[in-house]
């Protein structure tokens, strides 16, 4: 299925399969089970070990990474994680994608714009993904705290990653990777300069996390408080569409 062309008229051919391990995760299950069997067949201690056995599992499967069908539209703002949305405000996007940052690449706007944020328990698939296809024109580390990644002021204490994409007619998507209380990286798979699809994975951070996406002026979200997302899938927002959509929690 991978690669293959799908749509809304049928098209294509659809087999469920087991979700691949991401590389970055298989050495932690690998020494996970090799703990594990230390402790149960050299020391004896199978009280032990297969509990950690059993955590292994856990470790795997939050690794996981699924393909996922992008849909392909110009308008298009896709998920760039899966989880809860948790927070849909208007705040300033950050001034690490406004500033003049001596590149020569100019960042965000000044101004309010919709940030939607989500929030990726220990449950979730914590491969994160582009939101829009277009080339690396910021990405910014930068070191902070690990308080409940589900806090509004998560997005300025925490320890975080900036992300800005512009695509090809300018148009610019910042997100921002946020750690937890859990999480204690952020992996990134792409460099400022990098020319990413939509959908495509940009990187990871481990156990447990939040991502904010800063949508352009004159675009509301297209997802709903409280709503369950899927990246790379769920269109977050349509490029400069503006409705109010309601919904019932049931």
């Amino acid at each position: 299925m991978a690669g293959e062309l799908l749509d809304n008229k049928g098209t294509g051919d659809v087999a469920w399969s087991w979700p691949a391990i991401h590389p970055e995760g298989r050495k932690f299950g690998l020494i996970t089970v090799g703990i594990s069997l230390a402790l149960t067949f050299l020391l004896g201690w199978g009280w032990v070990g297969w509990p950690i056995m059993v955590l292994s599992l856990g470790v795997f499967a939050f690794f996981r990474d699924p393909e996922r069908v992008v849909p392909h539209d110009e308008r298009a703002i896709v998920a760039p994680a899966d989880g809860l949305v948790s927070l849909i405000t208007q705040v300033e996007p950050p001034e690490e994608m406004r500033i003049d940052d001596g590149s020569g690449e100019i960042g965000l706007p000044d101004g309010p714009v919709t940030r939607i944020s989500i929030f990726m328990s220990v449950f979730d698939v914590h491969i994160n993904r582009a939101p829009i296809a277009g080339i690396i024109r910021r990405l910014v580390y930068i070191p902070g705290k690990f308080l409940d990644a589900g806090l509004d002021k998560a997005s300025e204490e925490n320890e975080r990653q900036h992300i800005l994409i512009e695509r090809a007619d300018g148009t610019k998507i910042g997100f921002t990777q946020i750690s937890g209380l859990i999480a204690r990286r952020i992996v990134p798979f792409v460099k400022t300069g990098d020319t990413v699809g939509a959908g495509q994975r940009v990187g990871l951070i481990r156990f447990g996390s939040r991502v904010d996406v800063y949508l352009p002026a004159g675009t509301d979200s297209n997802v709903l408080l409280g709503q369950r997302i899927v990246a790379g899938e769920t269109v977050l927002a349509e490029i400069g569409t503006q409705k109010l959509i309601e919904g019932v929690s049931q």
